[in-house]
This record gives C-alpha cells, structure tokens and sequence, in this order.
C-alpha cells in the first residue's frame, strides 16, 4: 500500500494506491474517490462494545468502512471535514490521538479508546483517547498544518491543550494552567500540557476552539 498526500497543508487528501487483495479501514464520511473494482464494506470494528467506545467515548464514527482492492488492484482518495493536513505514521510503537483526528489506517493497526484520566478531563480535551495498536500505516488528520516534534529522553516540550493531534504512547504529560488566574483567564492560552521525551509528537497550527470563538460572534443573529 502507497500512500501520496497531495494538495498539502491547507486541503490535504490522501491518495491511497492498493494492490491486489489489500484493504483499508477509514472513518465514515472520509472517501473522497475511489477506482473501479474497489470494494466497500460498512461494519462494527472489533464488536458492539469496541465500536460504541470509539463512538461514545472518543467522538469517531460508530460504523467504519473498509475498502477492499479487487485482483487488479486500485485507488483511494481521503479526506478530512477542516481544512488542513494530513500525516501517515508507519505504526510500530501504540500512539495516541485525540478525538477527531482519525482518517484511516491498515488492517493490521487497531483503534480503541484509552481512558485518559484526570488530566485531560481538565485539559478540556475528554476523558477519553483514541488508542492505535499494531503495526501499518496510520492516517490523521488536522486542523492547519502539522508539526512534528521528536523528543530525547528527558527532554521537555510545551503545548497548548487545544492543538495536539497525537503522541506515541509512553511519553510523559502533565497538564497545567499557564501562570497565575489571570494569565489563564485572560492571556488567551489557558491550559496546557508539559510534555516529556522520548518520543514523537503531532502538533496542529491551528485551534478549533480558537477558530469558533473567533467564527461564532460573526454569524448572523436570528432575531425573531
């Protein structure tokens, strides 16, 4: 399987190129295209259970789809809602990714929710994430462009809750406000996580959030 991620960072697709027999599992909604002979498949993954956790819990889609290449093969074009980036992780270590960030991955990489604990409860983020395990190409998504920042053991990172998208699993996170009450209420940064190495982080430019607060007072006002 070939990945090519085209029309990067601000309208990114990704173009999946299958040969003959392989498969993908993308989130409902995700297909933007695809070739003769690919065939499509709508299911639970991993049973009733598995599948309400990633619905209820971490905010994907109940259903998944598999798109499965006939013997000559085919073409698969993905994208996210936002606008923004898309990155391929060759999975060998588990990762974690927040709600929403999830386009597709192999059939060879699970996806399941991770209880986060107290910490993102209060980083706003939820209490749950979504947990990929195995070995294959993953594909996230998010909202402007991604960052990536790799981390040496014992070396620490700062970041704003509202723009991770994923970290490999292990690497230490502490959740904290930014000075005092009010740098937090009125700096416009708020909460945000220490991070501590080894391992690799996926950082978007850009913040939902931020984006809505900005969006929101703009919108026209139904006066009736």
């Amino acid at each position: 399987m070939d990945v090519n991620l085209l029309y990067r960072p601000s309208y990114t697709m990704a173009n999946v190129i299958l040969a003959a027999g392989e498969e993908i599992r993308a989130e409902s909604g995700a297909m933007v295209s695809m070739s003769d002979g690919v065939a499509l498949e709508t299911k639970m993954q991993g049973g009733f259970f598995k599948a309400l956790g990633r619905s209820v819990l971490g905010g994907e889609s109940f259903f998944m789809n598999t798109f499965k290449a006939g013997p000559a093969g085919g073409e698969l074009n993905l994208a996210c809602p936002l606008p923004g980036d898309m990155f391929v992780v060759n999975l060998e270590r588990p990762m974690l990714a927040q709600s929403g960030c999830y386009v597709a991955s192999e059939s060879g990489v699970e996806i399941d929710t991770k209880f986060g604990g107290a910490k993102t409860f209060f980083a706003s983020e939820g209490l749950f994430l979504l947990k990929a395990t195995g070995t294959g190409k993953l594909i996230l998504s998010s909202f402007g462009a991604i960052h990536e920042v790799i981390l040496q053991a014992g070396q620490k990172y700062t970041v704003d809750t509202s723009h991770f998208v994923a970290f490999d699993e292990g690497v230490g996170f502490n959740v904290r406000k930014v000075g005092g009450i009010r740098s937090t209420l009125f700096s416009g940064e708020g909460l945000v996580v220490d991070i501590t190495g080894p391992g690799r982080v996926l950082i978007q430019t850009r913040s939902t959030g931020s984006f809505l607060a900005w969006l929101i007072p703009k919108l026209p006002k139904n006066n009736n």
